[in-house]
């Protein structure tokens, strides 16, 4: 490996963070084909998961490709699915050698592709930016080997960790920008969650605004009794915009006729005690198809991600102002009683964002 394999495979991967959210179920992956030194081609996966990161990126290469060495964020897709595989469309194109962090842990694939490349005469590179393509692979690599979608939580709150007055006033505890940085966040998840009293209190749109033409995140409501307002804007789009409403065995059918009615799409799943089961909400949702779920509370949601210990990644944006213990907890009651039963997580990115400060954090494994 040489310092150049490390430099073109960081600029394939930042070419796979354009699709984040935009190609579930497939993952988002980038390529970049380097001949004589120069890149000749670049491509990620396009907005539904096609064409794949190495057909854009030949097609862009064109006769240039032969003898080159292609960079791809993950194996080379080798099944026969609504595209040829992709490991036969870089032998036709007489690649020589392959770059890439890993196999693909996708059943179909987990290292076929690379033994078709070899078979080739390709050779074939790994070990190159792992950390970094582990992490943007993490929704899809969880998805495959639990079923599960990768989940962010945000988490908007004043300096002392309210979300609103003890009169439910919250507009706006964060600035600005701190907003615009949300719908950010949104575009690179596959759905925002929230709960049911979210919804009710909020009337939200949950739709990402000012990025552009993007695919939409689906809105994914999470009511028990399904107990939401059907002239509310979630209601009034649902036909435009895709909105998932997880509810439990027991809610009124007249309800789930009605949802459904409208353009929703209902998930039943299995409750614990008076509330939904968190794990079966998110096994529906990986069921689904889902790889990246960007969660906004409420608190009682966060508090049931946060205690099964299924949250991945921590999002916080903190205000530089105070409310007092009358105000909103941003997190719901969690029932520890020692320090050692609460979720550690390891703090992987600060920077001020407006007038806010945000902080990312990563599950401790």
């Amino acid at each position: 490996m040489s310092q150049s394999d490390d430099s073109y495979m960081r600029a394939a991967l930042g070419l796979g963070r354009r699709g984040m959210g935009q190609t579930w179920p497939n993952p988002a992956v980038g390529c970049v084909i380097v001949n004589a030194g120069r890149i000749v081609g670049r491509g990620h996966t396009q907005a539904g998961g096609r064409p794949h990161a190495e057909t854009v990126a030949l097609a862009q290469a064109g006769a240039q490709a032969r003898g080159a060495t292609a960079y791809v964020t993950l194996e080379p897709c080798a099944h026969q699915g609504q595209t040829p595989p992709c490991a036969n469309a870089l032998i036709e194109a007489g690649i020589a050698r392959v770059v890439a962090p890993f196999e693909d842990n996708d059943a179909r694939v987990s290292g076929r592709g690379f033994e078709m490349l070899r078979a080739a005469g390709i050779e074939v590179l790994l070990g190159v930016c792992t950390e970094e393509a582990a992490r943007d692979h993490a929704g899809f690599m969880k998805l495959q080997t639990m079923g599960r979608p990768f989940v962010t939580l945000k988490l908007a709150s004043s300096f002392d960790g309210r979300i609103a007055t003890a009169t439910g006033e919250s507009q706006w505890i964060t600035g600005a920008a701190a907003r615009a940085d949300v719908h950010r966040l949104r575009a690179c998840h596959d759905a925002v969650m929230v709960g049911g009293g979210t919804a009710r209190a909020d009337d939200p749109m949950l739709t990402v605004r000012g990025h552009g033409d993007v695919r939409q995140p689906v809105r994914v409501i999470v009511s028990r009794h399904l107990d939401l307002p059907m002239m509310g804007k979630l209601a009034m789009s649902a036909k435009e915009v895709p909105l998932w409403l997880c509810h439990g065995s027991d809610a009124d059918s007249y309800l789930t006729e009605a949802w459904s009615g409208i353009g929703a799409r209902l998930l039943p799943c299995g409750l614990r005690g008076r509330q939904l089961d968190i794990v079966s909400v998110l096994d529906a949702l990986g069921a689904a198809g889902l790889t990246r779920v960007f969660c906004e509370g409420g608190g009682a949601l966060a508090a049931s991600l946060l205690g099964e210990n299924l949250v991945d990644e921590l999002v916080g944006y903190t205000a530089g102002l105070a409310i007092g213990a009358e105000g909103l907890p941003a997190i719901g009651a969690m029932g520890l009683e020692r320090l050692t039963q609460a979720p550690r997580f390891e703090l992987l990115e600060s920077r001020a964002v407006g007038v806010d400060v945000m902080h990312r954090w990563g599950r401790r494994l």
